[in-house]
């Protein structure tokens, strides 16, 4: 699959999640994401920069332009770590690990974000209001309670599966409890 198309499918699942789940400015999506899968190897196999930029590149400037966050969840060989800009990370009060992701320990899209954005920062934990999961990378422990998935027009970013979430704020009460319809 060529990059160009790797960057389109990108582009395209993200505008249609962030309106799915109603994301808005200041808001956070987490990326779990498997260049190795994309590109048709088994996960941890054969990162790719190449893939992970077309991602990247499809990903980035429509969240940047809308105003949400991008978390770029790292590979297991770095505890699933994100990097995200260092403006988050001092904003949410969290603290910053000391780690630069490559692309076979970290990931390449984990790398590509890290190299591009303003001023990277890594965090050992967030909680993002919605979630792409290319390839089965495992983002949930990533996102608030209660995480509801998303299914969209495409169920996959080349070749790699694509899952999707949204989060929910909890139900609370018992059968006298009504809910605003707007939440669900």
């Amino acid at each position: 699959m060529k990059t160009d198309d790797i960057r389109a499918q990108a582009a395209a699942v993200t505008v249609e999640l962030l309106e799915k789940a109603g994301l808005e400015a200041g808001d956070i999506l987490v990326v779990g994401c498997s260049s190795s899968e994309v590109g048709g190897s088994r996960i941890g196999t054969a990162s790719s920069p190449d893939i992970a930029e077309a991602l990247f590149d499809g990903i980035w400037p429509i969240l940047r332009e809308r105003g949400i966050w991008l978390a770029a969840q790292c590979c297991e060989h770095l505890n699933r770590a994100l990097i995200i800009e260092n403006e988050l990370r001092r904003t949410l009060h969290l603290p910053r690990l000391n780690v630069v992701p490559q692309p076979k320990a970290g990931g390449s899209f984990a790398t590509m974000a890290y190299r591009r954005f303003a001023d990277p920062a890594a965090v050992e934990h967030i909680r993002a209001q919605a979630g792409l999961d290319i390839g089965g990378t495992l983002i949930g422990m990533h996102l608030e309670e209660v995480a509801v998935p998303v299914r969209l027009s495409t169920g996959h970013i080349g070749n790699a599966i694509l899952l999707c979430a949204r989060t929910r704020p909890k139900f609370t009460g018992g059968s006298r409890a009504v809910y605003d319809e707007r939440l669900l």
